[in-house]
């Protein structure tokens, strides 16, 4: 079998993270996850130096599994 370019699939939008997150994350467990919650954190953390909110919201769910992150702004 050979590859060519008949074989590349593009996605559009979410569905190619949904489809291929560790190409977006680097990882699909415990590392990963931790680097999205640096990630999302650091962008609350840029709306509070900017002014744009006061607050930011860290909630460690109830599944264990899963962190929610907000902020006011």
């Amino acid at each position: 079998m050979s590859y060519t370019a008949d074989n590349i699939q593009v996605l559009k939008g979410l569905e190619a993270v949904r489809k291929r997150p560790a190409m977006y994350v680097g990882d699909t467990g415990k590392k990963g996850l931790h680097h999205l919650f640096y990630e999302i954190l650091d962008n609350s953390v840029d709306e509070v130096m900017s002014g744009n909110c006061n607050k930011i919201f860290v909630t460690i769910n109830t599944d264990g599994e899963t962190i929610t992150i907000s902020d006011n702004g």
